[in-house]
């Protein structure tokens, strides 16, 4: 959420910042918006004369009651008072429901250094680490190789739930299990990340906390008859941890950052057609995902270390990658900015999007009012939210079966990820 007073205060502008992002947010609203804050404002003041007034005619009440003078007239003026005060509180809180409602939904400013742009053709890559992995075979796609090797199971799936579900089986059950353990391991131990382990249901305020309402309801999986929505990213909870709070962030401790495996729920509303096979774009994955709370002057140079952050698995597991830089019109509705991590897909001879890291300045923490404090008398601030994928396993498990195949369908392990094997060398 913006800040309300800063919309006012700088219309043409937000109006201009809105307009060349990716949203499609009616730029008219802005100007209900400021409307209906005035209209709110004057009968606020009116409200606040309307009490002064009763307020003295209740203290002449005392003194005129003292000489025996006849009060009726002024009771009558006071009653008359008090229900224009209530008329004007009802529309009060008919104009916040209509300054809520408008601001739930106008998505953040894209921070001045984001690229221009319309889609993700127009994201602007920043650097590349590793080679495009060639073949001097056939390339087989990864959900040809699972079936070969009877790792992946859609078929069952599909019979159990229905499409886009998968079943992972014997060593493919224990490559993601790994890939969710090597992901912990390193962003714990050695990047000092806490790790949670969050509910995979939130409900509608953590939900409108994040951004995800009321924008992208249709995206989610409801619970019938309850407030509770099965969670699309570990985003949701982990950044509503602090919901309703203040912090203590300074010099001495700048950052907090969590580190949370979870599955998670979309439904691919508007979807349909893209990738349609294989481990992409399921219904429920898994995921690692990085949440930092700090100050506005850290957050740049925070984004900079979570990417890194998740670069240094890429690394470690030798996938070839690349980092892109992402244009406005491809940002999503709470983010400020946005680095895309994507690795190289040998099947689609392209590289496929497998890690998000975002800033989403004040914007999560202004909807979900979380603030910090340096020191207990300092003022408290919001603060500033980011996250990432630290992976996406099941694009990972993907990439590893693409990139480590052999002429013969099988797969080579990863060198990292042996320890996990108990010295096996190939899934074959």
């Amino acid at each position: 959420m913006l800040d309300l007073k800063f919309i006012v205060s700088n219309k043409d502008f937000v109006k201009q910042k809105l307009t060349n992002r990716g949203e499609d947010f009616p730029i008219d609203l802005i100007d209900d918006l400021i409307e209906f804050y005035k209209e709110k404002n004057s009968y606020i003041l009116k409200v606040e004369e309307l009490k002064n007034k009763r307020n003295i005619s209740s203290k002449s009440v005392v003194s005129l009651k003292k000489t025996g003078k006849n009060v009726d007239s002024i009771f009558k003026e006071m009653k008359d008072l008090s229900d224009y005060i209530k008329e004007l509180d009802k529309k009060i809180f008919i104009l916040n429901d209509k300054i809520n409602y408008i601001m739930l939904r106008i998505p953040n400013i894209p921070n001045n250094n984001v690229p221009e742009g319309n889609g993700d053709d127009d994201n602007v890559e920043i650097r590349r680490w590793g080679e495009p992995t060639k073949c001097d075979f056939e390339i087989r796609s990864h959900w040809d190789i699972a079936k070969n090797l009877d790792i992946l199971d859609f078929e069952r799936s599909a019979k159990v739930t229905g499409s886009r579900f998968v079943f992972y089986k014997g060593l493919g059950a224990r490559l993601e299990r790994s890939l969710i353990n090597y992901f912990l391991d390193v962003h714990t131990i050695e990047h000092g990340y806490v790790e949670l382990i969050p509910p995979y249901m939130a409900n509608k305020d953590s939900f409108i906390g994040t951004g995800q309402l009321p924008k992208f309801k249709d995206d989610a999986f409801s619970v019938e008859n309850r407030d509770y929505f099965l969670i699309p990213t570990a985003e949701i909870p982990v950044t509503n941890f602090y919901r309703d709070e203040i912090i203590s962030l300074n010099d001495q401790n700048p950052v907090q950052k969590f580190a949370a495996y979870s599955a998670c729920f979309r439904s691919e509303a508007g979807s349909a057609g893209r990738d349609t096979r294989g481990l992409i774009r399921l219904h429920q994955f898994n995921k690692v995902e990085l949440v930092k709370f700090c100050r506005e002057e850290d957050s740049y140079n925070e984004l900079d270390s979570l990417v890194n952050d998740v670069e240094v698995l890429l690394k470690e597991l030798k996938l070839p990658y690349r980092v892109v830089k992402v244009c406005k019109g491809d940002l999503g509705f709470s983010q400020a900015f946005k680095y895309d991590i994507e690795v190289w897909m040998p099947s689609y001879n392209r590289y496929v999007e497998i890690s998000s890291c975002s800033n989403f300045e004040s914007f999560q923490s202004r909807r979900s009012n979380i603030r910090y404090k340096e020191n207990s008398s300092s003022k408290a601030k919001f603060v500033h939210t980011l996250n990432g994928s630290g992976l996406a396993v099941g694009r990972t498990f993907a990439a590893i079966l693409e990139n480590f195949q052999t002429s013969e369908g099988n797969v080579v392990i990863p060198e990292i990820l042996k320890k996990y094997f108990n010295g096996l060398e190939i899934i074959s």
